[in-house]
């Protein structure tokens, strides 16, 4: 009889595990889970989830946690090997062009709010003072790179070669146009740094912002097309889970609209499209 009843006991308990087992968070696959992990590269995007997208993911029970990569082409790795959930950091184009060449499966969940490069100097205060050899830094990674060649290109300053690529664009895929220039690459985070030792800097938004300037202050400012704003990214698999949609539905509201529009830092950041719905103040 009493070992008929350690059986017993022995059975329910097991059961008990097995269903706790099923019902762990954890779980990276499991599509109602409670804990996200978001990745982030260098800048201001994760201040913005931080104090904007977590307060409202933790009133439906959420545990978020953000983690913040030195390098933005480690991000998308830590889709491929599980250890992030979500990313905001990279655009469409860049994302499409990954998928392709990985051949992995990261889609777009929703917009963020994106901040425009703009073209800056210390040395000119307009556009026409430009002349051959003077010195014009872009970041040296290959999209943000790409978006500040092309602002270039428009001013009708540089050609860009037909063809390029997104992931691997450089100084090589750029020719002289109207002028000879004397095109550089620099770490994306120093652009501003550089003001007083070149003629022209693209820079990045979010670090502008960082360093309580305006954006709207630059020479020009990018309008950025569609494939070239921040998106909220997962993987494929993913878009259709609870947390997903939860998330979504946080960069998406009203509430999240409020909290950046009422942050000077982020004056002249895109906003998504889902906000149109939402009057400025």
């Amino acid at each position: 009889m009493l070992k008929q009843k350690i059986k017993y006991f022995s059975l329910i308990a097991a059961a008990v595990i097995a269903l706790t087992a099923c019902n762990d968070n954890s779980d990276k696959n499991n599509p109602n889970k409670k804990e996200i992990t978001i990745g982030f590269g260098v800048g201001n995007y994760i201040d913005q989830v931080d104090k904007g997208i977590v307060p409202i993911l933790e009133k439906k029970g959420y545990k978020v946690t953000l983690r913040q990569f030195s390098q933005n082409r480690q991000i998308n790795p830590a889709f491929e090997e599980g250890s992030i959930d979500a990313s905001v950091n990279q655009s469409r184009a860049y994302m499409e062009a990954y998928n392709k060449k990985n051949n992995i499966n990261m889609a777009t969940l929703t917009d963020s709010p994106s901040a425009p490069q703009s073209l800056r100097s210390n040395k000119h205060k307009t556009l026409d003072d430009v002349k051959d050899g003077m010195i014009v830094a872009l970041s040296n990674d290959p999209v943000n790179a790409e978006r500040g060649a092309r602002i270039l290109e428009q001013l009708g300053w540089i050609k860009v070669k037909p063809n390029t690529s997104t992931l691997t664009f450089s100084v090589n895929d750029i020719e002289p146009a109207k002028y000879k220039l004397d095109i550089r690459e620099t770490d994306a985070a120093q652009g501003l740094r550089l003001l007083d030792d070149v003629d022209f800097v693209v820079v990045n938004g979010n670090y502008v912002a960082s360093a309580g300037q305006r954006i709207a202050d630059g020479l020009v400012v990018e309008d950025s097309p569609l494939e070239h704003r921040v998106i909220v990214s997962v993987m494929q698999d993913n878009l259709d889970s609870q947390w997903a949609k939860d998330l979504k539905d946080a960069f998406e509201s009203k509430e999240y609209a409020d909290y950046i529009r009422s942050q000077r830092i982020y004056d002249g950041f895109i906003e998504p499209e889902a906000w149109s719905q939402y009057p400025k103040p």
